[in-house]
C-alpha cells in the first residue's frame, strides 16, 4: 500500500425506563446489563430452531449453543456478556471493512460503477440476479458485490494491509487469519468461484479471478470476537472516529454510506423484516457474527453460530430485537412507542380471551 493510501485508511422528557437520557445515551449500566441478561435468556430459547453452517466444514464444528454480546456505548461502560470473547471468523461481516477501505482508497464513483446500492431480495450467494440480466451486483454486502469490491481493492492493497486495518479499526491486535477455515472455504467455494468468473465475463472483475477469490476468502477467514465488532461498531456510530483517541478511521461520507447499506442490505433477504422489527443497521456473517451500529449511541457485537434460514444468527437477531427498544437503540425510536406497545399487548390479550370464549 502506498503512503497516500495508508493515510486514507488510518487517518481517518423522562424515559419510562431510566437507562438512557434524553439523547438516548446510556446512563445506568447496571440496569442496562440486567435488560441484556433477560434478553439473552429469551434469545437462547431460539437456538434449537437454528443450525450452524455446514457447507463450510470448519464452521460446522462450532457449538451452536454459544451466545455472546458486547455493547459499547459512546458514553458509558462497555457491557460484555456470555461468549463475547470467543474467536470466530468474520465471514460476511468483513464486507463492511472491504467497503470502508474501497470507498476510502478507490472512491465512491469507482465503487458504485461496479456495484449497486439496492437490496437484492435474494440469498447472499445467489447467482440469479447476475445470470438473468446484464446488471451489476445489487449491492456490496452480498457475495457477488463483495467479490466485485475485492477486484477493485486487489491492485491497491494487500491482504496484510487489510489485516492491519481490521486490527486497528476493531481495536484488536489479536485478529489473525484462521488458516483452517480459509483452507476449508477454498476447497468448497465452487459457488463463489462461479460468481467470480461470471463477474469477469461481464467485465466487472478485471483482476485475476483466483487471486480475487483468495483475497475475498482470506478477508472472510479473519478471527474476531463480539468485542472486536463492538469496537468497530462504536467507531461507525461516532461518524468514523474513535471516541477515545479522536482518530478518524474513515470520512463522514463513508461512515454514512456504510451504515445506510447495513440497514437496507446487511441481513440479506431478511433485511426489510429486520429493519422493521429491530431498526438497527446490522451486518451478519455465517460464522455467527452480527455487527450492529446504533448511530450516536453504541456499537454492538454479537456472536451466536446457530443460523436461521437466511444465514443470520437466530439467537443474535432475537437478542437485538429484545434490547433495541428497551435500550432505545432503534434508529427510529420514539417515546410514543411505549404506549403503542401497551395497546398492542392489550389487543392481544382481548383477542386471546375472545378466542378462548369461542371455544367454550
Amino acid at each position: 500500500m502506498t503512503e497516500k493510501n495508508n493515510g486514507n485508511l488510518e487517518g481517518r422528557e423522562t424515559m419510562t425506563i431510566p437507562v438512557v437520557d434524553r439523547r438516548y445515551q446510556m446512563t445506568e449500566t447496571k440496569k442496562a446489563k440486567e435488560i441484556i441478561e433477560r434478553a439473552m435468556n429469551l434469545a437462547r430459547e431460539e437456538i434449537p430452531k437454528g443450525a450452524v453452517a455446514t457447507y463450510i466444514p470448519e464452521l460446522g464444528k462450532e457449538d451452536p449453543h454459544q451466545l455472546g454480546i458486547c455493547l459499547y456505548p459512546l458514553k458509558g461502560d462497555k457491557i460484555c456478556l456470555g461468549d463475547y470473547d470467543h474467536r470466530f471468523t468474520m465471514q460476511s461481516v468483513s464486507k463492511v471493512v472491504m467497503l470502508i477501505v474501497a470507498l476510502e482508497v478507490c472512491g465512491l464513483k469507482n465503487v458504485f460503477r461496479k456495484v449497486g446500492m439496492e437490496p437484492s431480495g435474494e440469498a447472499f450467494d445467489s447467482l440469479v440476479e447476475l445470470d438473468v440480466s446484464d446488471s451489476k451486483p445489487y449491492n456490496p454486502l452480498i457475495n457477488s458485490g463483495a467479490l466485485a469490491v475485492c477486484g477493485l481493492l486487489l491492485p491497491e492493497v494487500s491482504f496484510q494491509d487489510m489485516l492491519r486495518y481490521t486490527r486497528n479499526i476493531c481495536s484488536d491486535p489479536g485478529i489473525e487469519l484462521n488458516e483452517s477455515v480459509f483452507d476449508s472455504e477454498m476447497k468448497t467455494c465452487s459457488r463463489n468461484r462461479s460468481i467470480a468468473y461470471l463477474l469477469q465475463s461481464k467485465g466487472i472483475i478485471t483482476t485475476d479471478v483466483e487471486d480475487t477469490l483468495r483475497f475475498y476468502t482470506k478477508m472472510c477467514s479473519m478471527n474476531v470476537t463480539a468485542e472486536s465488532l463492538a469496537n468497530l461498531g462504536k467507531k461507525l456510530a461516532n461518524d468514523g472516529v474513535c471516541a477515545i483517541t479522536g482518530k478518524r478511521f474513515m470520512s463522514s461520507r463513508t461512515a454514512r454510506i456504510v451504515k445506510t447499506l447495513m440497514l437496507t442490505c446487511g441481513m440479506y433477504d431478511g433485511s426489510g423484516t429486520f429493519a422493521i422489527k429491530v431498526g438497527i443497521p446490522t451486518k451478519s456473517g455465517v460464522g455467527g457474527g452480527l455487527l450492529s451500529v446504533s448511530d450516536k449511541r453504541a456499537g454492538i457485537g454479537v456472536f451466536g453460530p446457530a443460523l436461521d434460514a437466511q444465514g443470520n444468527s437466530i439467537a443474535g437477531c432475537k437478542l437485538l430485537r429484545e434490547i433495541s427498544n428497551e435500550l432505545r437503540l432503534n434508529l427510529f425510536y420514539d417515546p410514543e412507542w411505549d404506549k403503542e406497545q401497551d395497546d398492542e399487548q392489550n389487543e392481544e390479550t382481548v383477542l386471546r380471551e375472545m378466542q378462548a370464549k369461542s371455544v367454550m
